[in-house]
């Protein structure tokens, strides 16, 4: 950084002011120096140093809009690979990602011409994460791989390439560099999820879970924010020391639904092992829950929250920590289908209405062609269009029955195709209701959302549509799941290609399900 000549002794009391705060991390001081600066040179141009302090500054409290006003500055009156980096980091927060790689290009050839070896790392790194942030995955593979030639113990370029590999579904090679990245620091703790991930999705749970407990730093929240640290009780921490028949333990349910349904299977084993036991779970899933467990299991409580007073039990532990808890591999999975029921007075009820609509012998198939929170990155890859489903909405040998809760017109059935399903789900109050109409059914079609989770818990057949590259929890090269015996999975060959899973799928239906007697069901 330049030093700055001015004639005003306020001006230069001021930028050394900015100095000093940017030294202690004081970013609110820098901008308030900065500014005050700013306004002793008056009708004199800002100095691009200046702007760079202000900007990084911005940055550093996630100012992003004063931050790209800054850097935009900056690029005018000096450019250079500091000013483009910064517009570049600014960009892509705001989610510009085309603009912010074209900055970071700007910055790379300056810092290339100039041989600045630190600027050039890290504006590749700029450009890898506007180009991945974009999805153009191979243009971002090959920024991280330069970026790696030249400082090869770059974690972070390590892990968003193993991201990458990831999402083309190169586990192995995915692996590989997230291995890297925890050799280098074993403190990199979103290396540790992902490659917790990765681990999973090859079959390899017993190396996986410990990587696993480290989930939360990559897991975010409907709203697409990032969820809080690991949820910390002032009572022990349950790692499934010996057998405590005498204790009461809080398990406390984590991230969504789905997750909750599959791994409350894992309950009955922990209420082998204790007097009690309370599971905080979310409320939607309560009655479903008390109706499966309550009833032979008296020492399990259902709570809606973390209970204030939690000094009142022995231990605690997240739910999806009893995998790693119970050494589980491939092998030993619960698969203890079925582990949840419906109420069998409200599924007959359900079952009658579907009798008294006629076509008795057409197969009942319930339906989930989007998943929820659109807010994540991950929707839009799980989640099919009405457009998309039409086809199989098409196929006129089924009674089709809706299981979705569409949260926005976008995923709602169009005026047409509503008029060949039946639509029930305002009437759902919570899984308790969806569970006795899946009961009803002869199968469900699902993609990857708490309804499969649902019907593979309670034993019902369920065809799982699974985008390219799927959870973990799915696995790869699999089309059944060790979790739900009844659970067949049909997997997308190439990303965002669903004509293929349904002409799959179309075909399968026909084969099962076309002529079919399935007058005399089960009830």
């Amino acid at each position: 950084m330049r030093i700055l000549n001015s004639n005003s002794n306020d001006s230069g009391d001021a930028y050394q002011k900015a100095l000093d705060a940017n030294q202690h991390g004081d970013w609110a001081a820098v901008i308030e120096h900065v500014d005050r600066y700013f306004v002793v040179l008056g009708a004199n141009p800002p100095l691009s140093d200046a702007l760079l302090l202000k900007g990084f500054a911005a940055l550093h409290l996630n100012r992003n809009a004063d931050a790209r006003s800054c850097f935009e500055q900056a690029t005018r009156v000096a450019p250079g690979p500091a000013s483009f980096r910064g517009l570049a980091v600014a960009l892509t927060r705001q989610g510009e990602f085309a603009l912010a790689a074209a900055q970071a290009r700007s910055g790379l050839a300056l810092s290339v011409k100039a041989g600045a070896a630190l600027e050039t790392s890290s504006l590749l790194s700029c450009l890898g994460d506007a180009l991945r942030n974009s999805q153009k995955f191979d243009e971002a593979a090959q920024a991280y791989r330069h970026l790696l030639d030249i400082a090869p113990d770059h974690c972070a370029a390590h892990l968003n390439l193993g991201f990458i590999l990831q999402c083309q579904d190169r586990l192995d090679d995915a692996i590989g560099h997230y291995r890297q990245a925890v050799t280098i620091d074993p403190g990199y703790l979103e290396a540790h999820s992902n490659l917790a991930s990765a681990l999973l999705a090859t079959g390899r749970l017993e190396e996986a879970w410990p990587h696993f407990e480290h989930r939360w730093v990559s897991l975010v929240g409907p709203d697409g924010q990032r969820v809080p640290a690991r949820p910390e009780l002032p009572i022990r921490r349950w790692e499934g020391d010996g057998h405590r028949r005498d204790h009461h333990l809080l398990v406390v349910a984590e991230q969504g639904l789905g997750d909750t349904l599959q791994f409350c299977r894992y309950l009955p084993m922990v209420l082998d092992q204790f007097a009690e036991l309370t599971f905080v779970c979310p409320k939607p899933l309560q009655r479903l829950l008390a109706h499966s467990f309550l009833a032979c299991r008296p020492n399990l409580r259902l709570a809606d929250t973390v209970p204030t007073d939690p000094w009142l039990f022995d231990w605690h532990t997240p739910l999806l920590s009893l995998p790693k808890i119970f050494g589980t591999s491939l092998a030993t999975i619960p698969a203890c289908v079925p582990y949840l029921h419906a109420d069998q007075r409200a599924a007959r009820a359900f079952a009658d209405r579907l009798d008294r609509l006629g076509s008795p012998s057409s197969p009942r198939i319930g339906i989930v062609w989007a998943g929820g929170h659109a807010g994540l990155g991950v929707d839009q890859w799980r989640s099919l269009t009405p457009e998309q489903i039409d086809p199989l909405l098409a196929w006129p040998h089924a009674r089709w029955v809706s299981l979705q809760k569409p949260e926005s017109d976008a995923k709602r059935l169009k005026a047409g195709q509503q008029a060949r399903v039946i639509d029930w789900m305002d009437e759902m109050k919570d899984f308790a209701d969806t569970a006795a109409l899946v009961a009803s059914l002869d199968l469900v079609i699902s993609v990857d959302t708490s309804v499969a989770h649902l019907a593979g818990a309670m034993g019902k057949p369920v065809w799982l549509l699974n985008r390219f590259a799927g959870c973990w929890r799915w696995m790869r090269g699999r089309d059944d799941s060790p979790w739900y015996p009844g659970m067949r999975i049909f997997t997308q060959k190439d990303r965002g290609q669903w004509n293929e899973v349904l002409e799959r799928v179309l075909a399968e239906l026909e084969r099962e399900w076309r002529g079919a007697d399935t007058t005399a069901r089960s009830r």
